[in-house]
């Protein structure tokens, strides 16, 4: 099991930190010593993990604030918040995500749920941020990713799917629109010479609420997802968000690196370096994105 060296003196925003790997993040973080945001769409249910995680470690420096990543609007708040304060912020997690809603949903700023929730809400988030980040010395933006990164396809004429939507294939193309952004901005980072690390994980395959979370949108009942299937491999939360703690605050861990499980087929196992797939590594592709995302969300990630 992956100890997470000592964070003190470090702040962290880690979103989506109300259940599954955002909790297990926020909480091993806070454990280390980390002053930890949990940047929740549902505070009460923020509160819940706070309470959680200081059973777990009564001393934990923790604060819940709301953030829709599907709303533009509140992404700015959160935002704005946290720069009105001007303290330093050294770690921010992209976590929270939305994955295969049956039906293609629109947000209040009329992109596809997914999209917004798991690409552009976090671009903006990050976009908006980099003041704090740059101003820390040694940040880090972790992007979770996912092994559907492997099969997405990226399609810049189309990223709302608005002309034909699957579930799973705009579920594809957002996670690997975020392992494009990662290694993107690391990229930028390295050019201009900011100190600043960007990198990418994925859990590989844990049984969370994402599954049926996902796939019951717009549904008055949960619905099981097929990929919950019992005979795959998988693993806990406390393995699946090893990847992503990794690439937060491991003294190993590189600018543009990317991290996911060790074991068969990406799926299971302790974390370690993994290759990114070729089309996330295409020329000029991450500048494209970055354009495309600038002008749907009004905001320019400039370093």
């Amino acid at each position: 099991m992956y100890e997470v060296p000592p964070q003190g003196g470090r702040r962290a925003v880690v979103t989506g930190a109300s259940g599954g790997l955002g909790l297990e993040v926020a909480r091993r973080l806070a454990g280390a010593g980390a002053e930890v945001v949990l940047a929740v769409r549902s505070p009460e249910r923020g509160e819940r993990a706070a309470a959680l995680i200081r059973g777990a470690h009564p001393e934990a420096r923790l604060e819940v604030r709301a953030l829709d990543l599907a709303d533009l609007a509140s992404v700015a708040r959160f935002a704005g918040g946290l720069l009105d304060e001007g303290r330093p912020l050294h770690l921010l997690a992209n976590n929270a995500g939305v994955m295969r809603p049956r039906r293609r949903t629109e947000t209040v700023d009329g992109l596809e749920l997914q999209f917004a929730t798991n690409v552009a809400g976090h671009y903006a988030l990050t976009a908006r941020l980099v003041p704090l980040l740059t101003g820390a010395g040694g940040a880090r933006v972790g992007w979770m990713s996912s092994s559907a990164a492997h099969v997405g396809r990226l399609d810049l004429d189309d990223l709302q799917a608005t002309r034909r939507y699957r579930p799973f294939r705009a579920y594809a193309q957002s996670k690997l629109a975020d392992l494009v952004l990662a290694l993107w901005l690391a990229a930028r980072a390295g050019a201009a010479g900011v100190d600043l690390a960007s990198l990418a994980a994925h859990p590989g395959y844990v049984r969370t609420g994402l599954f049926s979370a996902g796939s019951s949108v717009g549904r008055p009942r949960p619905r099981r997802s097929l990929l919950e299937a019992r005979w795959l491999p998988h693993q806990e939360v406390d393995w699946g968000a090893e990847p992503l703690l990794v690439a937060l605050t491991s003294p190993e861990a590189g600018n543009g690196a990317y991290y996911g499980p060790a074991g068969p087929w990406g799926l299971v196992g302790p974390a370690t370096l993994v290759r990114p797939p070729r089309r996330a590594t295409s020329e000029g592709l991450g500048e494209r994105l970055a354009e495309a995302l600038g002008a749907l969300t009004g905001v320019e990630l400039a370093l």
